[in-house]
């Protein structure tokens, strides 16, 4: 990328454009910042739309505070796909003690489902295994997923 001539000087723009949209980056010089951050807050609502399909408890759970909980967090974070962004989400509100119960319990059953890392793609889990988030307590065994105790409500 940012090779020289014309087309590595546009290449360098649009990566420059896309981390100004995507990721909280600086806006680039000849761009409007008014156009750009009307849709820098499109793409944020779309993105928090597609986070809450993979997430629906959580979303359900934080209500009508779902989509500027969502915009605040993500406002300088890149993407990592629908199901990792609301997974980092979960695990930051958890960490701060404000996820919702809903949102333990799903957080709670993913995590015994799924190994993640935070860095890495999910993984399924092979064993048998437990999940906890906010007092919530799942259990997967043989491929089966059990709320054991739900989240303090």
């Amino acid at each position: 990328m940012g090779g020289t001539g014309p087309a590595g000087d546009l290449a360098t723009r649009q990566a420059e454009l896309v981390a100004t949209l995507v990721a909280g980056g600086p806006l680039p010089s000849g761009f409007a910042p008014a156009p750009v951050d009307a849709a820098r807050r499109a793409l944020r609502r779309k993105r928090g739309g597609d986070v809450a399909r993979h997430w629906p408890l959580l979303a359900a759970g934080l209500g009508t505070a779902w989509p500027a909980t969502f915009a605040d967090w993500a406002a300088d974070r890149p993407t990592h796909g629908s199901l990792r962004d609301g997974w980092d989400l979960a695990r930051e509100l958890r960490d701060r003690g404000i996820l919702p119960p809903l949102g333990a319990e799903e957080l709670a059953a993913r995590e015994a489902v799924t190994r993640y890392d935070g860095r890495n793609a999910p993984r399924p889990r092979r064993l048998p295994a437990v999940g906890r988030a906010g007092g919530a307590v799942a259990v997967q065994l043989a491929g089966r997923v059990r709320l054991l105790r739900p989240a303090r409500r």
